[in-house]
């Protein structure tokens, strides 16, 4: 099997990238002939497909990458096999994407909403994220370079840090895990809440918004925003200086770092929805908050990104739900609950990290990739 991986090669910190490289890094672990380009760069991609002459080419990306993904590798007669997240829906390249044998996708949310658009259900398979459970790992506080984050940080030794990461926070529950911390404070153990942003004008214009809202709360002291461009080396060790794992996301294709968290033996706060049905076992490695609203849209403005002119308008009968907020109240009473017991955050820390290895480990992943390849394809 010789593969051809698509994706932001070489690979920036950011999720997509992270998703492709460790796909291509488990299979040449196995001995499978892997290539990787960037999903954009054209010519690198032709050079690619007239001397490798790969048997499947495999793009990350989401639907509006189709360009990239798909109709670029069929022009040299290559075999595309896209491995996509979802936006909440697909606005075009339906008959493109029909017209696939295969395609890979996240999570069986992921599947649902690509179905739901007018996707054939028998084409799409799911392929989770991978994880390098060797690098997220449980660590102690006494870790020197986990107590080196935490000062960083402004983290007493003492104090229950608790953290989220996202391009924004506030699409991953920030604002949601705000108000529930400030309904617990009085009666909560001392305590520290971290969002670890990517630095972007759309984030930096959303954390004046969220630091606004905390200082509403009464909560700001507690509230720490870092923006950065953190390398996959020290995540790690950001996730395991943390002692809960907060990311009720609004929404979530897959999930990647609350399975990262689970990797590094810590609990997760998430909600009843979307991948995290499939990455989290609630009462065991995470506490899955309920579904206090759908925000559902009747229309969308789309353009060039999307393959449309500009200002293309969709109008979506029935109206669409484009993301969720968690329970405030669900989130209040499972904060209390880790907050008060480290024996908990323990016992689903140790949970998470057995299913993060067992399912999610990149080798895992990719051997179930050829699997996938092997029978749906007839490609060994």
């Amino acid at each position: 099997m010789k593969v051809l991986m698509l994706y932001d090669y070489p690979p920036s910190p950011g999720g997509l990238a992270t998703q492709g490289d460790l796909l291509y890094r488990g299979l040449r672990e196995m001995g499978v002939e892997a290539q990787a380009a960037h999903f954009e760069s054209s010519q690198e991609k032709e050079w690619y497909y007239r001397w490798f002459e790969p048997d499947v080419v495999v793009g990350v990306g989401y639907w509006g990458h189709t360009p990239h993904l798909v109709l670029h590798p069929q022009r040299y007669g290559a075999r595309p096999v896209p491995w996509l997240v979802a936006d909440g829906y697909i606005a075009n390249y339906m008959e493109v994407l029909n017209n696939l044998p295969l395609i890979l996708v996240t999570s069986n949310w992921v599947k649902e909403v690509y179905v739901r658009d007018g996707l054939k259900e028998d084409i799409l398979e799911v392929l989770p994220v991978g994880c390098d459970t060797d690098s997220f790992t449980p660590r102690e506080r006494s870790d020197p370079k986990v107590a080196a984050v935490r000062d960083t940080l402004g983290i007493g030794p003492d104090q229950i840090m608790i953290l989220t990461v996202g391009g924004d926070a506030a699409s991953k529950g920030a604002q949601e895990v705000m108000q529930a911390l400030a309904l617990i404070d009085t009666r909560a153990p001392d305590w520290k809440y971290v969002c670890k942003v990517w630095p972007q004008p759309r984030t930096v214009q959303q954390n004046l918004y969220d630091m606004h809202l905390a200082t509403q709360l009464g909560i700001d002291k507690n509230v720490v925003y870092t923006a950065g461009m953190f390398s996959r080396t020290f995540m790690p060790y950001l996730l395991a200086a943390c002692d809960i794992y907060a990311g009720p996301s609004r929404l979530e294709g897959f999930g990647m770092p609350q399975v990262e968290a689970g990797a590094c033996g810590r609990p997760v706060l998430g909600i009843r929805a979307m991948a995290m049905l499939d990455t989290l076992v609630h009462g065991e490695t995470a506490f899955l908050a309920g579904i206090a609203q759908e925000i559902r849209v009747g229309e969308a403005v789309v353009g060039e990104e999307s393959g449309y002119e500009r200002e293309h308008r969709i109008v979506f009968d029935p109206p669409r739900t484009a993301d969720y907020r968690a329970s405030v109240h669900d989130l209040a009473d499972y904060l209390l609950k880790l907050m008060e017991d480290p024996q908990l955050r323990r016992r689903m820390g140790e949970a998470g990290r057995r299913r993060a290895a067992e399912r999610y480990d990149y080798r895992a992943v990719a051997r179930r990739f050829t699997e996938i390849i092997s029978d749906r394809l007839g490609i060994d």
